[in-house]
């Protein structure tokens, strides 16, 4: 391969390792994806393990991971016992799995923060508090995080109405195309 092609194999994959710790992902996951992404036939865990560098185990983890975000998918070739994986290339299902991994996870998780903190406050707010209380600090904690409550809720609902809006043009889209065939196999 040409050395110039070579440098920019490297560099994007590079990328994809920044990328994927950017959004919180293992650097080795953005990797993989990176090497799957750039192929034009479909690798074997081998393949990738011997391209990206790391161990079968790593691979074969992080490889389901994409495999649930729907970032790669699995091929299956008649004969073959190993199995093989291409890259999505449709950004947008990309990203969708991506949101739906972290809005089940990361939102969940700090809106129960952020809820489990505010009941602290009040508390620590309330009469007769252990410590003699803090009423201004309290209420100022109380008026932050109830900022931060509202803005996690706000990003959840975007990122459902998002995910909604995605789902109801599929299901529009295959109403529609579904009655065209409904239709013409009533005629025939």
């Amino acid at each position: 391969m040409d050395s110039d092609l070579i440098a920019a194999r490297e560099e994007f994959i590079q990328g994809m390792r920044r990328i994927s710790h950017f959004w919180g992902f293992p650097k080795a996951m953005g990797a993989i994806y990176g090497d799957i992404y750039l192929s034009p036939d479909p690798l074997s865990l081998e393949e990738i393990v011997e391209q990206v560098g790391v161990t079968t185990g790593a691979v074969s983890s992080h490889v389901r991971a994409l495999e649930r975000l729907g970032m790669v998918h699995k091929q299956i070739r008649l004969g073959d016992r190993k199995d093989y994986y291409e890259a999505e290339d449709d950004f947008w299902k990309v990203i969708k799995g991506v949101l739906r991994e972290r809005e089940q996870q990361e939102f969940d998780l700090a809106l129960r923060t952020v809820n489990h903190s505010l009941v602290r406050v009040d508390q620590a707010a309330g009469e007769g508090s252990p410590e003699g209380g803090n009423p201004e600090l309290a209420a100022f904690y109380k008026q932050r995080m109830e900022n931060m409550q509202r803005f996690f809720n706000s990003l959840d609902n975007i990122v459902a109405t998002l995910l909604a809006l995605d789902n109801l043009r599929l299901n529009s889209v295959s109403k529609l195309f579904g009655s065209k065939t409904d239709a013409s196999a009533k005629s025939e």
